[in-house]
């Protein structure tokens, strides 16, 4: 018997989160578990049915199989198994975070794959927080694949989000070359993370393989406000293709989840918005937009969000500007995480214009071509605020 994804919400549960049982309503065939990570990672949307046999089985069970069908996996694999030696030699640590790790690796052909390595399940506290357990780590996974595949969407297109390459759950002891750069990074970076080498033979991981989007904006420098301007239409027309594809919302959008990569300076990027169809010069630069942790999603009418009602530490943060934007987020949704508010990308939208007009980088700030971008950039700023979504401040302002 076939349901479709509001039918098993009403049999199960109301909506879903990070806190609820997000598996329970991904009760899939093998058929079109298949199609998903065949075609997904760059094809058709999931489509999603019933199986009985998911149901018999406890939450945490599903929620451990339905992260297999994703990988294309039967079970956890031995890190060796899903990384040979002589890709590890070609490693490197690039950047860290609560979650884990971070390492780089250039592939045969010459292009680079990212690797976000994320310890799930286990009992120990990895630096001083709980492990997540694998229908927090689905969450993560489908909404990554969701925006990955915008790239194939013909009604809704963009490229602006980063390209997820492949999902893999491996088990074991962190391999000693992946151990040794972590250590070197240690020694040149001074990392806040624990050192991965605590990890014994029954840890499980999640390996997300991503596109290689280049550096954060917070690292770059721009050569004037011309290219800037020109990243912050990219992230704005990403955003607007996505709040209207799967009225998604990032939320969490600071400076060091912008990541930006070189490209031809003649190069350009093609979008389509509510179908219609639209292409924008990258002027030598791509945006790849990374980490959904905290993000909100609507797939074939199911809510995946992240209630962040239950970290009131996001909240109490003072310094930066990113720290007030949690806050207005807040005051606007009234800490009601659940329902699409799509105001929330306008604010970070502030935030990047406000990063962009007081703390970028440079090299050239005296040409004319800089001081009139720059100036734009000042008028969106103290115009963006009232628009209510990112959709309607591109279909004003850009189209």
């Amino acid at each position: 018997m076939y349901y479709t994804l509001q039918e098993e919400l009403l049999l199960n549960f109301k909506c879903l989160s990070l806190t609820n049982s997000l598996e329970t309503a991904y009760g899939s065939n093998n058929t079109t578990e298949k199609l998903y990570q065949e075609r997904s990672i760059g094809g058709d949307s999931l489509q999603l049915t019933r199986n009985n046999s998911i149901y018999e089985e406890t939450p945490s069970e599903c929620a451990r199989n339905l992260v297999l069908r994703k990988c294309g996996q039967e079970k956890p694999l031995p890190f060796e198994e899903c990384y040979s030696s002589t890709t590890l030699q070609r490693c490197r640590k690039i950047g860290e975070g609560v979650y884990g790790e971070v390492f780089f690796y250039k592939n045969l052909d010459g292009f680079g794959t990212v690797m976000k390595i994320i310890p799930i399940e286990g009992k120990q506290l990895v630096n001083d927080e709980p492990q997540k357990k694998f229908h927090e780590i689905l969450s993560e996974i489908i909404i990554a694949m969701e925006l990955s595949n915008l790239r194939y969407n013909k009604i809704s297109t963009t490229v602006g989000f980063s390209e997820l390459k492949s999902v893999k759950c491996v088990q074991g002891c962190y391999p000693a070359r992946l151990i040794d750069l972590w250590d070197l990074y240690d020694e040149t970076h001074n990392s806040e993370n624990d050192s991965p080498e605590m990890f014994g033979n029954d840890q499980l991981y999640v390996v997300l393989e991503l596109a290689n989007g280049g550096v954060d904006m917070e690292s770059f420098e721009f050569r004037n406000a011309s290219e800037s301007l020109c990243l912050f239409k990219q992230i704005a027309c990403s955003l607007a293709v996505a709040e209207q594809a799967c009225e998604f919302e990032h939320r969490d959008l600071h400076w060091g989840n912008v990541l930006i990569s070189k490209s031809e300076e003649a190069k350009l990027l093609h979008y389509c918005l509510n179908g219609h169809e639209f292409y924008m010069p990258s002027k030598g630069i791509e945006v790849a937009i990374i980490d959904f942790t905290l993000s909100r999603i609507k797939v074939n009418n199911t809510v995946i969000f992240n209630d962040i009602s239950k970290d009131p530490d996001l909240f109490n943060a003072t310094g930066e500007y990113q720290f007030e934007i949690y806050k207005l987020m807040q005051q606007k949704n009234k800490n009601e995480w659940e329902h699409y508010e799509p105001y929330t990308n306008v604010l970070w939208m502030h935030y990047v214009l406000h990063q962009m007009t007081t703390t970028v980088r440079y090299a050239k700030t005296t040409t004319k071509v800089h001081k009139t971008s720059m100036q734009q950039l000042i008028t969106l700023k103290n115009n963006i605020l009232k628009y209510n979504s990112v959709d309607e401040l591109v279909n004003n302002e850009f189209l």
